[in-house]
């Protein structure tokens, strides 16, 4: 994690101390129960593990694969033939885990003793749900044929207005805490989404299918379980821009609005609007959070137990490999599970970072046991260089989810869940912390590998690396646009360069790059060329690795703003646009160059590019 660190420690301006992150020896809360103390030290993340040859090769290979369904790579789906009726349910959630005895009641209240409540969509206005769009790829994920998702009873289902009398279902609310920025929040929960249960398709998949915006749940608190249409609209685009992108993520695979009114106060400041309402259905093989360990361990005594049963779920149905274990890997299966979520965290960081995908909103009640990217709110890509960017107006002034923050915020989460863990008796707090040391070893040599990547080069360069993103903060340079602009400076390694080549030019004219600036830029350059000369890899290999990088589109936050505007007045169709544009982020797509456009100034900032939690 020193590079991570250091590059964004220079360009703050900052001196950070190693972070140390010790998981204590047992010691009792404020609330009577056993739980492990957590110590940090110092606000950076050196000194954690040491990179070796075999580890960067290794994450050389595993690092670039796009289209992963989470860390664990799935073959393509075909085209499915299954209608709603003829859909493959389980409910190992349920069957498996403890639940809240009784039926559906949606009243808020604590949930002691089991991980999910029985719930059931609600219909909020009794008019008809309508489709807004849907995602091809992620619904052939269930086997479903696309002839379905333009049916009325897509919409209706997906729309949590009539779940069509299908005898398998039992829609639930999982129960989990969390720290939020920092704190202990107690019991949170599902407060606006319910699982209808697991489809299992015919590659042997399994997938929690999930609607969020779908009415009450026990969780909902003072809330009305109801999601608007800005909201879900950013969701739905951004869960399928990332998993295009490469990214492990939970995916959406219908946005569909429900013609409910839905009052909300964007901004947290008295004025309340009423704003279309909309139901997004979300996939992904497990919802199970860092949080749904965190509060039975919290709980004390009698819930404690609790979180041996949900890792022996968890291992059982997504850890294969660390029930089966080996003798070249010594240790307990829950040991090896919580080695596996530090190191596939790790990754997940790396291409947060390398594509500049800013979470916004980092608390262990949003981090995947599957290290998934889960719960859409209020994110952002970066777009002019600062990494000090927060997308989420209530993290300001502490920056805490930063970009530059978000490596050492992780590893603060996994400290979390490894206090749960060993609190419950699952490994002893001293393995736990030989487990959590190796976050830092992990993170540099994915970050290393995805950082050479970008600059087309065999070996990472820290001086290059740092003097790019130098420049871009000097001058406020688009990220996407600047990597992408590399591959020409790349392929012109050979030529005497007395300008900067026109792609890079166009980024700093739009950037308002200074002549000044601009004399500096070409003195990267000269050293960028000779470190691609002396690399090993011919040129036009480095430019390819660097186009299969480096990004042409991200979801600006400026058209998914402009999108949302046109589908609150009935116009899905740069809703359609930006979803088929984001199916081919690498490619630079003939007559897409406005998507390219960075952010206008005078939509740089609260509305746009930094968003509050509220939706």
């Amino acid at each position: 994690m020193r590079i991570v660190v250091a590059e964004a420690c220079q360009l703050a301006g900052g001196v950070r101390r190693p972070l140390m992150v010790h998981l204590s020896t047992l010691s009792r809360t404020a609330a009577g129960s056993r739980a492990t103390r957590i110590a940090v030290a110092g606000d950076g993340a050196g000194a954690l593990g040491a990179r070796t040859a075999a580890a960067a090769a290794a994450t050389r290979r595993l690092g670039f694969e796009r289209g992963r369904a989470g860390t664990r790579t799935m073959s393509p789906p075909r085209a499915g033939d299954k209608t709603l009726g003829t859909l493959s349910w389980e409910k190992t959630f349920t069957e498996e885990l403890p639940g809240e005895p009784g039926g559906v009641d949606p009243s808020p209240r604590q949930v002691h003793s089991a991980f999910w409540s029985a719930t059931e969509p609600t219909d909020g206005s009794g008019k008809p749900a309508h489709l807004i769009a849907y995602s091809r790829e992620a619904t052939a994920l269930l086997d479903l044929d696309e002839s379905q998702c333009t049916t009325s009873d897509f919409a209706q289902f997906f729309g949590g207005k009539s779940l069509l009398d299908l005898k398998d279902l039992r829609p639930f609310a999982q129960n989990y805490g969390g720290h939020q920025f920092g704190h202990w929040a107690g019991q949170l929960g599902d407060g606006r989404a319910m699982t209808l249960g697991e489809v299992v398709n015919s590659r042997g998949e399994r997938w929690e299918v999930q609607l969020k915006g779908a009415g009450l749940t026990p969780y909902s608190r003072r809330a009305d379980g109801r999601a608007v249409l800005r909201s879900s609209v950013r969701e739905f685009l951004c869960s399928e821009a990332m998993f295009h992108l490469g990214v492990p993520t939970t995916r959406a695979s219908s946005l569909v609005g429900t013609g409910d009114g839905v009052y909300r106060d964007m901004f947290y400041n008295g004025n309340v609007k009423l704003e279309k309402g909309a139901v997004v259905c979300r996939l992904a093989p497990s919802f199970v959070r860092f949080g749904t360990f965190q509060l039975p361990a919290v709980r004390g005594e009698d819930e404690t137990p609790m979180v041996r049963k949900l890792a022996d779920y968890v291992i059982k149905h997504h850890f294969p490999e660390a029930e089966a274990g080996g003798a070249e890997e010594p240790g307990s299966k829950y040991e090896r599970m919580y080695q596996k979520v530090v190191e596939d965290s790790a990754k997940l960081v790396v291409e947060w970072q390398g594509c500049g995908f800013v979470h916004g909103v980092l608390n262990t009640d949003n981090m995947s046991i599957l290290s998934l990217t889960i719960d859409y709110g209020p994110f952002g890509f970066l777009e002019r260089f600062n990494v000090n960017y927060t997308p989420n107006t209530t993290d300001v002034p502490g920056y805490r989810y930063a970009y530059k923050n978000q490596p050492q915020i992780v590893l603060w989460n996994l400290a979390q869940l490894g206090s749960a863990l060993a609190t419950a008796g699952l490994f002893e707090i001293e393995r736990a912390q030989e487990i959590l040391d190796k976050y830092g070893g992990a993170l540099t040599a994915n970050y290393e590998a995805k950082m050479a990547a970008k600059l087309g080069l065999s070996e990472y360069s820290q001086e290059l690396s740092i003097g790019l993103m130098q420049l871009m903060s000097g001058c406020k340079a688009d990220m996407t646009n600047t990597y992408r602009s590399l591959s020409e400076v790349t392929r012109m390694q050979g030529e005497d360069l007395s300008k900067i080549p026109g792609g890079l030019s166009a980024v700093l004219e739009e950037a308002g790059a200074s002549e000044e600036q601009r004399a500096e830029w070409l003195e990267w350059i000269k050293g960028y060329h000779a470190a691609l000369r002396a690399d090993p890899m011919p040129a036009e290999e480095q430019a390819k690795l660097q186009d299969a990088t480096n990004p042409c589109f991200i979801l600006r936050n400026h058209l998914c703003q402009e999108a949302i505007e046109a589908a609150e007045d009935g116009d899905f169709g740069p809703v359609h646009d930006l979803l088929d544009l984001l199916r081919r982020p690498y490619e630079d797509q003939e007559g897409k160059e406005s998507y390219k456009r960075v952010v206008p100034e005078e939509m740089d900032g609260p509305g746009v590019s930094m968003l509050s939690c509220s939706s």
